[in-house]
């Protein structure tokens, strides 16, 4: 229905005896009538729009035109209607000509009259402070009358499925170098590699290494290649590619940047750090300077250690001396980890990184995800950093920091500074990839699963995807909570599985795991965790790699890169929560082809989403084994009894 708005006024002062009550009941009859005379009249206009609809579709005619002339009829039956009206307002208005308007105005309109205090239509207000306003609403359905012409009529939308968005990436991401990953079947002999020296092929014979696995095929001639003009200049005089490999974990991607650093700072005359290698823990610290040693030996090389390992007064005396009244270098490659590398930055005058010729970042997107330490940039700026004097405006050992190629920034030359990056989970993220600033980047990858992804349209196939050991095998277990003691001593003492890696989120549970199987009895086990010195991991891993320790228990801190010999099983006691730190646990065994095994234990709530995660990571295929409870029944009231003695243990440490 449509609306009828009514406004009622106090009438003139003149009529002021009226009664409230009257005027009331005046105008509700009033209003009552005007609604049932505008009802009667709807319903025959709809009457007469059905049959004239009726009559259109009879005689042929299309309906939008009788539409048309039913509102015109409908609007001059409005137009008509309040005539009579109209004169008794003429009326009115002549008694109030002299009174002075208050400002309210009604609009006319033929579906809504305005009647006033006697039944009258008013255009006007009056009655100074005793104006008083009631507003009263009717409705009124009237039929659907034809869209106006010119408009939009909205709706009728579909849900359209929406397309996948499909990630662009940079050419050198999405096509990089293929790297065999199947290590065995692509063995290369050392003899066919070009460009290596007869110095540090000797020494990889005698170290047994008659041939090289593809990753160090691959690399070793474009880091060799890059420096064939020696250490000052790139080739060409242009600033060398940095290189980026990918590579599963355990495929001798340490090697494949200690040879080529290594011989080519062999030509080195005068001692400088040239090579800075910057690497997360102190473990792979360690490791990778032990490599480099080995290899720089019997040459003038000197490779130096910044982990922490000593005092800060002892390293800084092993990195230069003072000769002559002036601070010389004493090393050519460094080790370090960022924390202390950053400290020699800005404590130590006498370390110098102008000379810097090869950065390379092992493990590359762990240390991105630390650059809140902002390393890197301090890095860079110590490596160009200007000395300041007369003779630099000419000196060919001059650097700026790199901008835009043109043939002023080529001239003259200077020596350029190459990043070498390595990881077993290399980012594709361009943006994470930026803040490392490489310049025109070449990434060496293994692709899991085929080896022709050359293609365009391979690489998109397995974007987010990870590389997997070769000749590992996966398991997960299902099991409860209070289960997973149990099933560690059962691989061990009833499936005779030893060695055994077993990883868990937190330094605690790994305390409280090692306490719970040494109470047990029957397996040499020990922790491997920041709870120990140095000292004390370094003697663990000895002992472990010896096979005096069946169960070593350790946190992440033995995740990353740490080769460590004769693993033939890892256990997940706790899932990891992130698909990298699951790839770098698994990668401690099956390395170099080796086949291993792999267990992960999980809840019922965690094994749908661990599950997913692994296979969207690319896995080659991970199977359930299930471990029956009548085969642990044996070690429960044993276990049952060592619980009791590990919570008066527990007790007994917090008292101390």
């Amino acid at each position: 229905m449509s609306l009828f708005v009514v406004n009622r006024y106090l009438g003139e002062e003149g009529d002021e005896s009226a009664s409230k009550e009257s005027r009331s009941q005046a105008l509700l009859a009033k209003l009552q009538q005007k609604a049932k005379e505008k009802q009667k009249q709807s319903c025959k206009e709809r009457q007469d729009v059905k049959k004239k609809r009726k009559a259109d579709k009879n005689s042929g005619q299309e309906p939008p035109q009788h539409k048309k002339r039913k509102s015109e009829d409908v609007d001059s039956d409005h137009h008509d209607e309040p005539v009579e009206d109209a004169k008794k307002n003429e009326k009115q208005k002549k008694k109030k000509k002299k009174r002075v308007q208050s400002g309210i105005s009604v609009k006319d309109r033929p579906e809504a009259p305005v009647t006033g205090r006697d039944g009258q239509e008013d255009t006007g207000g009056g009655g100074g402070g005793e104006e008083e306003t009631e507003n009263v609403t009717l409705k009124e359905t009237t039929g659907k009358t034809p869209a106006p012409t010119g408009f939009t009529v909205l709706g009728g939308f579909e849900n359209k499925p929406v397309q996948k968005v499909h990630r662009v990436l940079p050419q050198w991401l999405a096509q990089p170098d293929v790297i065999h990953r199947d290590i065995k079947s692509n063995l290369v002999p050392i003899s066919d590699l070009p460009g290596l020296s007869a110095l540090l092929v000797k020494k990889l014979q005698n170290t047994g290494i008659q041939h090289l696995f593809p990753v160090q095929a691959e690399v070793i001639p474009a880091i060799l290649e890059s420096a064939q003009q020696g250490l000052l200049i790139g080739r060409g005089g242009y600033k060398p590619r940095d290189i980026c490999v990918s590579a599963p974990t355990g495929s001798g991607k340490t090697l494949a940047f200690v040879i080529p650093v290594v011989q080519v700072l062999t030509e080195r005359v005068v001692c400088e750090v040239r090579a800075l290698a910057v690497l997360p823990t102190k473990e792979l610290a360690q490791q990778v300077c032990k490599v480099f040693t080995s290899y720089a030996e019997g040459s003038s090389l000197k490779v130096v250690m910044l982990a922490g390992q000593k005092s800060f007064a002892a390293e800084q005396a092993s990195l230069s001396e003072l000769r002559g009244g002036a601070r010389r270098s004493l090393a050519d490659i460094v080790v370090a980890t960022p924390g202390r590398l950053v400290d020699h930055i800005n404590k130590n005058s006498g370390f110098s990184l102008e000379h810097l010729r090869f950065l390379i970042i092992d493990e590359a997107d762990r240390m991105i995800d630390s650059m809140h330490q902002s390393w890197l940039s301090q890095v860079v700026k110590a490596a160009y950093r200007s000395g300041g004097g007369a003779d630099d405006v000419v000196s060919i050992f001059r650097r700026t920091e790199p901008a835009y190629v043109t043939a002023a920034s080529l001239s003259p030359p200077q020596m350029p500074l190459q990043k070498l990056l390595f990881s077993a989970t290399l980012t594709q993220n361009p943006e994470k990839l930026q803040q490392l600033g490489l310049h025109q980047p070449r990434l060496f990858s293994s692709v899991h699963g085929r080896s022709s992804s050359t293609t365009p349209a391979g690489p998109a196939q397995t974007q987010g995807g990870f590389d997997f050991p070769q000749g590992l095998t996966e398991y997960y277990v299902p099991c409860t909570l209070s289960k997973k003691p149990l099933l560690i001593l059962h691989f061990i003492l009833r499936m005779k599985l030893s060695p055994v890696l077993c990883f868990t989120n937190s330094r605690e549970t790994a305390h409280r795991l090692y306490l719970l199987v040494q109470l047990f009895g029957g397996v040499q086990a020990a922790e491997f965790s920041s709870r120990l010195s140095p000292a004390e991991r370094k003697k663990t891993l000895k002992e472990f790699e010896r096979g005096k320790i069946q169960l070593l228990i350790s946190t992440d801190a033995a995740a990353r890169g740490i080769d460590i010999n004769g693993v033939k099983c890892v256990v997940n006691y706790d899932a990891p929560q992130y698909i990298r730190t699951y790839i770098h646990r698994i990668g401690r065994t099956a390395r170099a082809g080796k086949p291993g095994l792999a267990f992960t234990f999980l809840l019922g709530v965690q094994e749908k989403n661990f599950l997913q995660m692994v296979v969207e990571a690319g896995t080659p295929g991970i199977q359930k084994q299930i471990v029956k409870p009548e085969n642990l029944k044996g070690m429960e009231a044993r276990y049952q009894q060592t619980l009791q003695e590990l919570a008066n243990a527990i007790k007994d440490e917090r008292d101390k």
